[in-house]
């Protein structure tokens, strides 16, 4: 209970103070884009891995070298809160989130999401989903990466079940053409979900896999291709499951 109250008391101190840095931020885009968006990166993301050291995780990270020095779709399962802060804090470049709708009205924290290019999607409404997904795929031709939970909402079930992918999150990859990154995630949820409201010490195992390039599989499997990313990131589930 004190690491969850560390945290929070850290978060909530953080977003206040961000409040001058968003000014600041703002004046840096209107002479240097780039370097503004560089800078709000790492900000976010020593906010971040200081909430991991809160945490007390032990992380390991298999494959991170199969992420190649392009813009990239990363494609992963989703069962914590904590998923988007560990691996948020390991990007090497500029990347957007798609994130649920709801996250747009926190004060201070949808204001660094929009800041780094992260998306809002609308789960209730067919039309705005697309839009978002049109935005993304703009977002990856100006070299903006995207990270996608395909499963639509945190999976509550068993540790190594996946929920159904949605295969609209997958058109960002085949009408750009860019690489699709698999990641699997293992144990997360054991670092809060599984016994709220205590934050507790745990083994947690990312691994990347190899870049996944639509137009190179054949017609078949690109057609159903959110079931084929989906069998390769439970694979990898599954045999990482015995190292946690």
């Amino acid at each position: 209970m004190i690491r969850l109250i560390c945290i929070a008391t850290f978060l909530i101190l953080f977003l206040i103070c961000s409040i001058p840095l968003f000014f600041i931020e703002w004046i840096i885009g209107k002479f240097d884009r780039q370097k503004k968006d560089i800078s709000s990166l790492r900000i976010v993301q020593w906010a971040f891995k200081v909430i991991i050291a809160m945490t007390g995780v032990k992380l390991d990270v298999i494959g991170e070298e199969n992420i190649s020095d392009e813009a990239v779709l990363f494609v992963g399962n989703h069962r914590s809160y904590f998923d988007i802060v560990v691996t948020y804090a390991r990007c090497k470049r500029l990347t957007g989130f798609v994130s649920k709708k709801e996250m747009e009205k926190i004060p201070l924290l949808s204001v660094w999401m929009k800041y780094l290019y992260c998306l809002f999607l609308d789960r209730t409404n067919a039309r705005a989903g697309l839009k978002t997904i049109m935005t993304a795929i703009e977002q990856i031709k100006n070299g903006i990466s995207i990270w996608i939970f395909p499963e639509g909402t945190r999976n509550k079930g068993e540790e190594l079940s996946m929920l159904d992918f949605k295969d609209g999150a997958f058109k960002i990859s085949t009408k750009t053409g860019c690489a699709i990154i698999p990641v699997s995630i293992n144990n997360m949820a054991d670092i809060f979900e599984a016994h709220m409201p205590f934050v507790r010490r745990t083994h947690v195992i990312i691994e990347y896999g190899k870049p996944i390039y639509p137009n190179e599989l054949d017609a078949e499997t690109k057609k159903h291709i959110g079931d084929y990313v989906q069998n390769i990131i439970q694979e990898t589930i599954n045999k990482n499951a015995a190292l946690v």
